[in-house]
């Protein structure tokens, strides 16, 4: 029996107009975009030393390397909904492995947490109610709790869409402490070889807010 033909799986060539827009983003990347680049790609067969892990939203409006303008190679990408990183423990794998991977293993000496306006995992937090039908979900959104506590905490007035924005910012600031909670980010923050930083990405204007260390404001960057 062919592959295609097992139970659950979809033929190699689907006659359908998304699969062939991929067909020919493939070729034209086969025969126009790689043959630009073969330098840059037999390197990188051989090794990888990325810049940066730029740990963000599984969002499909959220492209790292465009809007950082970075070549393949450059940045280590964990993505997940909500630009989650858990508080570290023993028994997590998964957005941990990668932030250890890079940070033990690639060596990279800089790490960018990086939410995003209109970010549904966001808009979840404040309406769990609505994620009764997609259970694993609902699970991973409880690590936004704290997010939504300190919105309630410091600004008990904003709600609703209202809030999102707020809300966005302060699920940054929570991600980039929880990421200082592993060992392998700890160590060298405090050797002084590793930075972490927080962003929010505005998909209207491409505009990057920085967070400030000291004082948590979000401000855009570069001025």
């Amino acid at each position: 029996m062919p592959a295609w033909a097992v139970p659950g799986l979809s033929p190699l060539l689907p006659d359908n107009g998304i699969m062939h827009q991929f067909r020919d983003g493939v070729r034209n990347f086969r025969n126009h975009v790689f043959p630009t680049k073969q330098a840059l790609f037999r390197r990188l067969s051989r090794s990888q030393a990325p810049k940066a892990l730029f740990l963000t939203c599984a969002d499909s409006r959220v492209v790292p390397s465009l809007i950082t303008s970075t070549s393949p190679g450059e940045l280590f990408v964990e993505r997940n909904p909500g630009n989650i990183v858990p508080l570290y423990s023993d028994d997590l794998v998964g957005v941990s492995a990668s932030i250890e991977y890079a940070a033990t293993v690639l060596q990279v000496p800089e790490i960018i947490v990086c939410g995003h306006s209109d970010c549904g995992a966001v808009r979840a937090f404040l309406n769990p109610d609505k994620t009764g039908n997609i259970p694993a979900v609902a699970r991973w959104l409880l690590y936004g709790d704290e997010a939504v506590c300190r919105l309630g905490r410091l600004y008990p007035s904003l709600s609703g869409e209202d809030a999102l924005p707020v809300l966005t910012q302060l699920n940054v600031e929570v991600q980039v402490e929880n990421l200082l909670t592993h060992p392998s980010v700890r160590r060298r923050v405090e050797r002084g070889d590793l930075d972490v930083y927080g962003w929010v990405y505005d998909i209207a204007s491409g505009v990057i807010l920085a967070m400030d260390p000291q004082t948590k404001r979000f401000e855009k960057w570069p001025d």
